[in-house]
């Protein structure tokens, strides 16, 4: 017998039709790390404070209370988070929120060299193999750095000398999907938009640029290795806090299985 789904004279939902297609076609991936009290983050930042105000078994629902600074986890950073008057959190409208997803990989490169970056070649080769970025995307840099998460010190790795090395994009490379691209937003797997060589200077010149361009950033994300280099869509959402700078983010991709 059919279902009422069944029914050629039922009527036809395409956005119901296309989210079913997407769960039993695609694959979802989780771009995303659960934070917890204690977790790699920026120095200059407290940890988080958890307490449970509520448990089950004694009031019949659970409530916790978590004191964080904005930047926790993998994050969204809006344009007002380097640039006074920019753009904040409740300004991003949700049609960002969805963007092609490009996987630029310099992984093999940071496995020999933690201070690697991409190059303009870097990019070309790219859409030499897949053609051009498009327009309005999302620029992810794949690393594998968060494959030492959770341990702060390999993610950190300083040197005798308090110097970090970790990788980051360069100059180049961000000015060349801004200006030439047009890129909506770009994410990576370290704390930062600069190379650790550069924080520990203090200079922090391309997150600053980035933001400057009214274009924002995801941090601390994870997984792009499993997830193709074209093809693929991101999904990014965070709350909105009026006038935010910043606040945990809940990233996917969604890609073909």
């Amino acid at each position: 017998m059919p279902t009422p789904s069944d029914d050629a004279s039922s009527p036809r939902h395409p956005l119901w039709e296309l989210q079913r297609e997407l769960v039993s076609d695609h694959v979802f991936t989780d771009l995303t790390h659960a934070f917890f009290p204690g977790m790699p983050h920026f120095p200059a930042f407290p940890d988080e404070e958890r307490e449970q105000y509520f448990e089950v078994e004694a009031n019949g629902f659970a409530v916790h209370r978590h004191t964080i600074v904005g930047q926790w986890g993998t994050h969204v950073d809006p344009p007002s988070h380097f640039v006074d008057g920019a753009r904040t959190l409740d300004d991003i409208p949700v049609e960002q929120m969805i963007l092609p997803l490009v996987v630029l990989d310099i992984s093999e490169r940071v496995r020999v060299d933690p201070d690697a970056t991409p190059t303009v070649q870097d990019v070309q080769a790219w859409e030499q193999r897949n053609g051009p970025m498009p327009a309005g995307s999302f620029v992810a840099l794949r690393t594998d750095w968060s494959h030492r998460w959770p341990d702060g010190d390999a993610v950190a790795n300083h040197d005798d000398e308090g110097v970090a090395h970790y990788p980051g994009w360069s100059r180049e490379v961000v000015q060349d999907l801004v200006e030439r691209v047009g890129v909506q937003a770009i994410g990576h797997e370290t704390t930062d938009t600069d190379p650790g060589s550069a924080t520990s200077a203090g200079d922090y010149g391309l997150e600053l640029y980035l933001l400057q361009q009214d274009k924002w950033q995801v941090e601390l994300m994870t997984n792009l290795h499993l997830v193709p280099e074209v093809g693929a869509i991101i999904v990014a959402t965070w709350p909105k806090p009026r006038g935010g700078s910043g606040f945990p983010a809940r990233v996917f991709a969604i890609h073909p299985a």
